[in-house]
């Protein structure tokens, strides 16, 4: 799989925040679809060190070789026995636990959803944890058909289970049921958070070989970082090793050799060179201890506001708080999340669960350092209860304690691995709005490209209903009744018959129900479509006939809410 770019995202920026000073609690962090979107237009781009492709393997099979120097770049360094974890390199407990991940994609099509991609394969790394369980990255693994590990030495690989994925925090822990594979393979020990300047090392599979390869590093920062995949802010820590395609999922071990974090993605830009970043430990655990909890992975949850710092001494001066107060301000909260009955808009946030919270939305973070306060909600679980202190209007305070839930998107980066929704009638294609969807329509530059208001609704509604989508007419497939739409694409649908559109769902129910002699579908722009309900049902079945399509409405649709099938061609 080629090395996918992403540009990196700067905190809090969206187009009528310019500072940066706005963002949205979510998934620990702020708001990622605007963050992780309008703030790809920074400067710098963060790129996910993707699973090593066939084409990778390629390109280095042809690239010059030149000897590897040493530290310094001498000869004589180059030669001298280099110390790694556990001691020298060497050592066998701490490589044997790193284990090479193969896997087969098959990918959605999202702009045709009754279609899959062709498949292909790539390479990533692992390791092995305590309970029989290995750890890699969630994108290693992203639409995985099979995935297959390899232990270091050994030319048998093994088919692997998946157990979780994670897109937020971009990791996925596998199973391997065959008992040889676990035979003399010890489990990595996992170490406490890194201090800035400490020595790292990085083990894994990058490009450049079939063999492992270890790179070595310092930290260099610790705070809030975006993550790339997850279109999420968790705690990530920064090193300056390299990280490069295959590196993905690796250990990262300190010199105790204990694990203290999983290699997931770097820095490219012209301006910055070996900037990589390590998923840390607080993550990683945070990561397993929601598995072993509940099942399954639940996700980290989040609060449900938007927030603005309060750094300007008008503005603290003008909603009533007093010298030596501080915290931030609530700007919106979402209509579907718990808080929303306990925090009103232009309320200031002033604690979360005990801990003050500057004007700058920061905290303290071990000795002599601030982080951003999401930090602190990113430790926590879903349905976790929490108390947090509020100044009202009028200078009021108060205590409440809210529960945290997770984070519901109008628009989802992330479809967790189903097969996307679509529903045909009459030639008309009808689908939910997502990120990957919109990667399919318009490329990697789709915030950009991609319709206005769809962006808009991206990066800045939210969801009033549970379960509410954004519903367009993606494409209307040639047919003698859809003479004169074919010209409409990407559209929002409003309304049906008068009958507001909540989702996808909505609005096939209400097309199967329809008495009426006509269908008319409402579109964002006051573009209005109509079609003869009789005529367009008997339509559907021959322009399915034409473009092999097997059903006019995806697997999740073609029950109904009474569990009556949808209708099929």
């Amino acid at each position: 799989m080629a090395p996918r770019k992403r540009k990196k995202d700067a905190p809090g920026s969206s187009e009528d925040d310019p500072d940066g000073s706005a963002v949205r609690i979510n998934g620990g962090g702020a708001d990622p679809p605007a963050r992780a979107m309008i703030t790809r237009r920074r400067a710098r781009e963060a790129h996910i060190p993707t699973p090593e492709s066939k084409a990778d393997r390629s390109r280095a099979k042809n690239a010059r070789r030149v000897p590897a120097p040493g530290i310094d770049g001498s000869p004589e360094a180059a030669r001298a026995p280099r110390e790694g974890p556990g001691g020298r390199l060497g050592d066998d407990p701490v490589l044997d636990a790193v284990v090479k991940v193969f896997c087969i994609h098959t990918e959605p099509n999202f702009s045709l959803p009754w279609q899959r991609k062709r498949q292909y394969s790539s390479s990533g790394s692992g390791f092995a944890i305590p309970g029989r369980r290995i750890l890699t990255n969630a994108h290693c693994v992203d639409h995985h058909t099979q995935v297959k590990v390899k232990r270091r030495g050994s030319d048998v690989k093994y088919v692997a289970q998946t157990m979780a994925v994670g897109p937020e925090c971009d990791i996925a822990m596998l199973r391997v049921d065959h008992p040889d594979f676990w035979d003399g393979l010890e489990p990595v020990d996992f170490g406490e958070l890194p201090q800035l300047q400490d020595a790292v090392t990085v083990i894994g599979y990058p490009i450049g070989g079939d063999t492992m390869s270890v790179s070595s590093g310092v930290v260099s920062r610790i705070e809030v970082t975006p993550y790339v995949h997850g279109a999420a802010d968790l705690l990530g820590v920064q090193i300056d090793a390299a990280i490069n395609a295959g590196n993905s999922g690796g250990p990262a071990f300190n010199e105790a050799g204990e694990c203290v974090g999983i290699a997931f993605q770097s820095l490219k830009s012209e301006d910055v060179e070996n900037v990589g970043y390590i998923i840390p430990t607080p993550v990683i655990e945070h990561f397993i201890t929601d598995f072993e909890r509940n099942g399954r992975y639940m996700g980290f949850p989040c609060l449900g506001i938007e927030w603005q710092k309060m750094e300007n001494p008008h503005l603290r001066e003008g909603l009533d708080m007093r010298p030596g107060q501080k915290g931030v301000l609530v700007r919106r909260i979402e209509p579907t999340c718990p808080a929303s009955q306990h925090i009103d808009q232009y309320d200031i946030l002033m604690k979360f669960d005990g801990v003050d919270i500057a004007n700058d939305g920061t905290v303290p973070f071990r000795s002599g350092e601030r982080i951003g306060f999401t930090y602190l909600v990113s430790r926590k679980y879903i349905d976790d209860e929490v108390e947090v202190s509020l100044l009202k209007k009028g200078g009021r305070e108060m205590t409440v304690n809210i529960r945290l839930h997770a984070p519901y998107r109008l628009i989802p980066v992330h479809v967790g691995g189903k097969p996307p929704s679509y529903f045909i009638i009459g030639g008309l294609v009808f689908t939910p709005v997502t990120v990957p969807y919109l990667r399919s329509e318009y490329g990697k530059e789709y915030d950009f490209d991609a319709p206005v208001k769809l962006l808009d609704r991206m990066l800045h509604s939210m969801a009033e209903e549970k379960e509410q989508q954004v519903v367009v007419l993606s494409q209307v497939l040639a047919a003698d009744l859809s003479i004169g739409y074919e010209d409409i694409v990407n559209t929002q649908v409003l309304a049906l018959n008068g009958q507001k559109i909540h989702s996808l769902r909505t609005l096939v129910d209400l097309v199967d129900s329809c008495k009426d002699k006509y269908l008319h579908f409402d579109l964002d722009y006051n573009q209005k479509v109509v079609l003869e309900a009789k005529a367009a049902r008997a339509a559907t079945k021959s322009v399915l006939q034409v473009h092999c399509i097997p059903y006019d409405r995806s697997e999740d649709l073609r029950k109904g809410p009474k569990g009556r099938l949808g209708q099929s061609q």
